[in-house]
């Protein structure tokens, strides 16, 4: 009796779409493990984790260019090494503008990546125009540095060129004297 089943054919050609398949999903589960992710927390107008005396914003003027600063925690095989911290993300990125008080315009991201059981990075990142406050320096309690606490007034010069400022404080009856005004009693 002769056999009349036909041979299953193995071909080389009928195996290698599988291989190029299981390599392409591979390859597309690895990037996906591998990559980060990045999501946009929210957009500021102004934001500062520094006490600032708002009567003083007047005097306030934006950077040239935008600062960037982070908070990150490394996490090793399963275990972070500490938690990520918006306030210091905000804290190091307005110092890294020297004698910035603020930023203003800016957006805070949160980062993360993670290559299972082996290593991965989680972030708060901050991005904005640092806020300095001109001319002098506030002190912590909101006076300016070299000013009595009841010296309210700024008596302002200008140059022979009319082009720079000089700020001096002065008390209330220095500037009742200067505008000419009548003596308080």
């Amino acid at each position: 009796m002769t056999n009349t089943r036909p041979e299953p054919s193995r071909s080389i050609a009928t195996s290698k779409p599988t291989v190029a398949r299981s390599l392409r999903l591979l390859a597309l589960a690895g990037i996906t493990v591998l990559s980060g992710c990045t999501t946009r927390l929210t957009d500021f107008t102004v934001i500062s984790t520094k006490n600032i005396d708002f009567t003083q914003l007047s005097r306030a003027r934006r950077g040239a260019t935008r600062v960037r600063g982070e908070d990150v925690a490394h996490i090793i095989i399963l275990f972070p090494t500490k938690i990520p911290n918006l306030k210091e993300a905000i804290d190091r990125t307005i110092e890294a503008s020297p004698g910035a008080v603020g930023l203003v315009d800016g957006v805070v991201y949160q980062r993360a990546f993670y290559i299972p059981y082996i290593y991965g990075q989680t972030a708060y990142v901050v991005e904005g125009t640092p806020l300095h406050l001109d001319a002098h320096k506030t002190s912590a309690t909101g006076n300016r540095q070299g000013a009595r606490s009841g010296d309210r007034y700024l008596a302002a010069t200008l140059d022979p060129e009319g082009k720079s400022v000089r700020l001096k404080p002065i008390d209330a009856q220095e500037f009742t004297r200067l505008a000419g005004l009548p003596p308080r009693h």
